[in-house]
């Protein structure tokens, strides 16, 4: 999904100048997804900085008339996200990917969501972060 990678990229306030060229180029030059970068991000950022970089993203992405992304809103931005070429179909495929509520668009939460899902390696940090507060918890309470 390089069109969120474009989108993050533009809205970005907490990586440098240098730092998004740094990223471009791992992802068109060396071929990474969008979703390797992720757990970079998060690192670099910490998870409120990332949740509010992808706050952001999403602000710039939706609709701002009915608040969620919707594909009218994504076909307006088309050209800064590279989805030119892309056809409705495609765009509404990408929507329903995380539509929880099936209301044929995106709020904050579902995106949210959506590019934690799509990222293996933030869904496999959160597991063993997960793993880890559960295991200090039994501990502490004497299991």
């Amino acid at each position: 999904m390089k069109w969120i990678f474009e989108e993050q990229m533009q809205c970005s306030d907490a990586l440098s100048s240098r730092e998004k060229k740094m990223i471009r180029e791992k992802v068109y030059e060396e071929g990474l997804d969008f979703e390797d970068l992720l757990p970079v991000m998060a690192e670099k950022l910490g998870g409120e900085g990332l949740i509010r970089e992808l706050c952001n993203g999403f602000n710039l992405l939706m609709d701002k008339d009915k608040g969620v992304i919707t594909l009218e809103s994504l076909k307006m931005n088309a050209a800064s996200l590279r989805l030119q070429d892309l056809r409705d179909e495609e765009i509404v495929s990408m929507i329903r990917e995380g539509d929880l509520d099936g209301d044929d668009a995106l709020n904050e939460m579902e995106f949210c969501v959506l590019m934690f899902r799509l990222s293996p390696g933030l869904m496999e940090e959160s597991q063993l972060l997960l793993e880890e507060i559960l295991e200090d918890e039994l501990n502490t309470a004497g299991f």
